[in-house]
């Protein structure tokens, strides 16, 4: 059999800062309470990572809440704070696509890949991501950016959304994804700047080589 030619051209499946719409689900006190598939710290971590990386390189997102007024209270600030005061669209639908006013806004912004993270994942991703597949969108899901009552409730979703065809990444991944090439100069210290804040061990080894080395990726 023949081998196929391979060129310097990125996989179709990779996501750029243009191809896709981040919804952002549910980042609030209520539902963070009882949360217990992953800490509070290192949910907020993430969430926080995703936010920046999206606003960083202007991603198309959508934050939407639940009930904010009456029950589940505010987003997160974190999340919040990189996108500067835009406006959160509030609903009664446990299932963000049910929503007639998120479905507007996913429309005005014509997006074939919706990006999806948020809580709690076996309900409120879950409800989005497999009617975004019914409809012929393409979805990712930032699953280390989601939480769920217990670490069960969380793999089975993951594994339900994956099942159905969503494609599983993770909050650093995301990050790295949209920069995928260390010569892209325009966004390469936004992109290592986010990583030394919230990247985890990862960030702190940026961090550790520009300090002591003056390294650099590029």
């Amino acid at each position: 059999m023949t081998a196929p030619t391979a060129t310097a051209a990125p996989g179709a499946r990779l996501l750029n800062p243009t191809d896709h719409l981040l919804v952002l689900i549910d980042f609030q006190s209520q539902m963070a309470f009882a949360t217990h598939s992953i800490p509070a710290i290192e949910l907020r971590n993430n969430a926080s990572l995703v936010a920046q990386a999206a606003a960083g390189f202007k991603v198309p997102t959508i934050l939407t809440t639940v009930a904010e007024k009456s029950f589940s209270g505010p987003m997160f600030d974190e999340v919040t704070a990189p996108f500067g005061g835009q406006k959160m669209l509030d609903r009664t639908s446990m299932n963000t696509w049910e929503d007639a006013a998120v479905i507007t806004e996913v429309n005005r912004i014509a997006k074939k890949r919706i990006v999806l993270a948020g809580l709690w994942t076996s309900v409120c991703i879950v409800g989005p991501a497999l009617s975004a597949l019914d409809q012929g969108f393409e979805v990712y899901v930032i699953t280390d950016a989601c939480g769920d009552v217990s670490t069960e409730a969380h793999e089975r979703a993951v594994e339900r959304m994956v099942q159905a065809g969503a494609q599983p990444i993770t909050s650093l991944q995301y990050l790295l994804e949209l920069q995928r090439d260390w010569a892209r100069g325009e966004t390469y210290e936004l992109t290592t700047g986010i990583a030394k804040k919230v990247g985890g061990a990862y960030g702190i080894g940026v961090t550790y080589a520009k300090t002591m080395f003056g390294a650099h990726e590029g």
